[in-house]
């Protein structure tokens, strides 16, 4: 039998479970302190990532190489080696984290990125590039231990919130990243803007140092004992969890699947090749932002539905969103139905966050968090190939095939899901 198994009512009890961390309070002390270092940690690390990814092709070319089709292929094995790796080491990294202490390895994680970033201004050749850029995947993955460190730290009624905002900075982050990046670019050069970045990271470390504290737990050392005997198979067993994973990475997958395909479609509608750039820039854009309004209007609304309910409802707003972009008569209206799908997206993955949260001891969510965003990453490293290779055909069969990955989403949470009270309501694990 597991150490932890999921408990439907009847049967056996279930094994004791590790006490939860005691949050520092709802008032201005204690979480909201930890929650503004979070937020102000994860708009800056993600921002800072995309300050210089978008420019790898000029940065190659800048090497010396000419070749387009070198240049391509050394662009995307770098931009592909750092969430492969993570995807597979995230929940070795949440584990050791309930063990740990997550502060510690969010900090470890910004220590290698500001090394690793600094490093990336001096290379010479691409497959240096390359090379950084797997180390620095050995390091990834503290987004899914900020949104555990949220959870931990806010009152149980405030969890969803603090998902959501954390979230929130998280899509914030890259939305203006690139934009930054070019700034950047244009008045210090390209390999000046990693030493950039790497300050940008020094900043989101230095901020996590000072006002992020850790929540204090009543029993530290027998909660670290019971965290190291527990398995990934015995995390998975809780319930709905599986099927979170798997919203998680149908979500992402239909996300990510619109980078090869959207800016095609702009120059598909007639656009002017030369504005064609902007444009695409500013639907992805548009639906970035969308997502973070999805995430902070997706936690409040947990506070009146249940998870079940939003994630089925989002799914579905998400393939209508889909289906518009296939019916679309020109780029503003394609940039009104992207807002549309981001703020479904935002929702969904909020309520599947902290669902999920809802249903483990505060001991064992690094681990978890972390099996989340492997299924997370998972679906950003397979989405592009496999639309990339539909679009070949149509583009529109992609938004078709999106819309119905959507539809069986909504149609298996509706069905499957075990319905969970409302976050204000939803008791923890051990006080059930």
């Amino acid at each position: 039998m597991s150490d932890v198994e999921t408990h439907r009512g009847g049967g056996s009890p279930e094994p004791a479970l590790p006490k939860p961390v005691q949050p520092a309070g709802d008032d201005a002390a204690g979480w909201r302190r930890n929650l503004a270092a979070l937020m102000a940690a994860s708009f800056i690390g993600f921002a800072g990532f995309t300050l210089v990814m978008p420019f790898l092709p000029l940065y190659i070319a800048q090497m010396g190489e000419r070749d387009i089709g070198a240049i391509a292929s050394w662009t995307g094995v770098s931009l592909g080696v750092t969430p492969a790796i993570t995807a597979i080491l995230a929940p070795v990294w949440g584990r050791l984290a309930d063990r740990v202490g997550r502060r510690f390895l969010v900090a470890r994680s910004l220590v290698s990125f500001i090394v690793i970033m600094g490093a990336m201004a001096y290379v010479t050749h691409p497959w240096q590039l390359v090379a950084l850029r797997a180390v620095q995947g050995l390091f990834a993955g503290y987004g899914a231990l900020c949104l555990a460190m949220a959870a931990d730290s806010a009152p149980k009624e405030r969890v969803a919130q603090s998902i959501g905002l954390v979230q929130t900075a998280q899509r914030l982050g890259p939305a203006v990243g690139p934009v930054l990046g070019g700034i950047v670019a244009g008045l210090v050069g390209l390999s000046s803007a990693f030493l950039v970045t790497a300050g940008f990271y020094a900043v989101a470390l230095v901020l996590l140092l000072v006002l992020y504290r850790e929540p204090r737990t009543l029993h530290h050392e027998t909660t670290s004992r019971q965290a190291s005997r527990v398995t990934f198979r015995s995390v998975l067993a809780f319930e709905n969890f599986l099927l979170l994973m798997v919203v998680i990475f149908g979500f992402q997958f239909v996300d990510r699947s619109l980078g090869p395909v959207l800016p095609l479609y702009v120059a598909a509608l007639g656009v002017p090749s030369a504005d064609v750039p902007l444009l695409s820039g500013l639907v992805f854009s548009v639906l970035a932002c969308g997502a973070a309004l999805g995430h902070h209007f997706g936690a409040r609304l947990m506070l009146r539905r249940t998870a079940r309910a939003l994630i089925s409802r989002a799914a579905l707003a998400a393939a209508l969103a889909i289906a518009l972009f296939a019916v679309v008569g020109g780029p503003w209206t394609l940039a009104a139905a992207a807002c549309l799908f981001g703020i479904a997206v935002g929702a969904a993955m909020t309520a599947a966050y902290t669902a999920a949260a809802s249903v483990m001891p505060s001991s064992l969510r690094g681990a978890g968090f972390g099996l989340l965003t492997s299924a997370s990453l998972a679906g950003v490293a397979v989405s592009p190939m496999i639309s990339g290779f539909i679009a070949a055909t149509d583009m529109r069969v992609v938004f078709a095939a999106d819309a119905l990955v959507l539809c069986l989403l909504a149609l298996s949470v509706r069905r499957v899901m075990v319905d969970t009270p409302a976050a204000a309501e939803a008791p923890t694990r051990e006080d059930a």
